[in-house]
């Protein structure tokens, strides 16, 4: 069993005030008339049943049929509504098919930076005195497409994942929206998540499909950094890169990983940026390979990646380039976990904003738990489905 974390009671009156305040602005396009129940107290009880890991409107209902009262009625009262029963199950269908889908991520990103911000200073303070890389937010950019919401088109979204500097930074979900279209929309349905955060001395990260140069300058315009890798799919950068002296230049980094039966090994080198580079703001260049072996030494993969990155040597070293290449790949994590512990491909939620309502909740579920110093998510949620009113506090609504 998940040990209970420690809850600072003023903290969570802010919170519950906080997070209830963003969601009753929250519209399902119900009339106020005759409402019984609010759709920021239906979408808040929806949220703490997937904090315990229900999946579907059936098992979200049915956890809210055993809700203790005394949390249900205070849960109406701070929304400033009577209490009224419990929402049946197509009260839940009806509220999260109804309900703006942008309103609600906007919601949870609000909501989720409050509740980070001491967390990721505390973790910043903590870079800083160990003198390890200069301290600096990674958003990391991706997108996913949630298979089993199979209509005319399957529902594709776009992820933004935040972590402070520190190694035991938790990592958000920030920002989402919905890619409409080919994948290829993704840097433009990007770039319009980026101009909704705070990219001042943030370090943006993504798949190759973002190496976009209007990406790099809005970066640039908003004060963050970038480091993007290099394909084939820009061919007149990749050959500007591909050109340059490799060769001849010594490895700046190395490290070694043991684990799963192999042995990989991460060598990084890196150039300052030469004139003429057919792309803005870069300062210096990279070169990654990754070599993989067996532990008997039997050849496996072998891997290489060309890049760009926006930092001068001084506000990254190889190190720190070669730590925001690799953590890009942190949120395949959300991914996996959205898809084994919610089985949120296994969903066959299709009908209007729910199958995205749904994807929103189970980030908000995942923020909240990894916020709540959570790292094994699968763990706590089976936890968390044994101890009604723990997802509450969780979730920070209940004092």
């Amino acid at each position: 069993m998940v040990a209970a974390a420690p809850v600072d009671d003023v903290s969570v009156a802010h919170s519950c005030r906080d997070l209830l305040e963003l969601l009753v602005g929250v519209s399902d396009g119900r009339s106020s008339q005759g409402r019984d129940h609010p759709a920021a107290v239906v979408l808040a009880l929806a949220a703490a049943a997937t904090v315990a890991g229900m999946t579907g409107y059936t098992a979200m209902a049915g956890w809210v049929a055993d809700v203790p009262q005394e949390v249900l009625t205070g849960l109406y009262q701070r929304a400033g509504a009577a209490p009224a029963g419990r929402p049946s199950r197509s009260t839940i269908w009806r509220v999260c098919t109804d309900a703006d889908p942008d309103t609600l991520d906007t919601a949870i990103g609000a909501w989720t930076a409050r509740l980070r911000g001491d967390a990721t200073a505390d973790s910043v303070g903590e870079t800083a005195t160990a003198g390890d890389s200069p301290p600096s937010t990674q958003i990391r950019l991706d997108g996913k497409t949630v298979r089993g919401a199979v209509d005319v088109d399957q529902l594709h979204l776009l992820a933004a994942l935040a972590s402070g500097p520190h190694p035991d930074a938790p990592a958000v979900v920030l920002a989402q929206a919905e890619v409409t279209g080919a994948k290829t929309n993704e840097p433009a349905i990007a770039r319009d998540l980026l101009n909704e955060l705070d990219l001042h001395g943030v370090t943006i990260t993504a798949d190759a499909l973002h190496t976009v140069k209007a990406t790099a300058e809005l970066i640039y315009q908003r004060g963050g950094q970038f480091v993007f890798p290099v394909k084939e799919n820009r061919r007149a950068l990749f050959d500007a890169l591909d050109t340059l002296p490799w060769t001849s230049t010594p490895i700046a980094r190395s490290s070694t990983d043991i684990g799963h039966g192999r042995i990989t090994r991460r060598t990084i080198q890196v150039l300052p940026a030469p004139d003429g580079l057919p792309f803005p703001h870069v300062n210096q260049v990279w070169l990654i390979e990754r070599y993989v072996t067996d532990t008997h030494g039997q050849h496996i993969s072998a891997v290489a990646q060309l890049g760009v990155a926006s930092h001068t040597p001084d506000q990254a070293s190889p190190a720190d380039l070669a730590a925001y290449n690799r953590g890009q790949w942190a949120i395949e994590a959300l991914h996996w976990i959205r898809d084994t512990c919610y089985r949120e491909d296994h969903s066959r939620v299709r009908t209007r904003s729910g199958p995205r309502i749904l994807a929103s909740l189970r980030n908000l579920a995942i923020n909240a738990l990894r916020l709540a110093g959570r790292r094994d998510i699968t763990e706590a949620t089976r936890w968390a489905s044994r101890n009604m009113t723990r997802p509450f506090t969780i979730l920070e609504l209940t004092s």
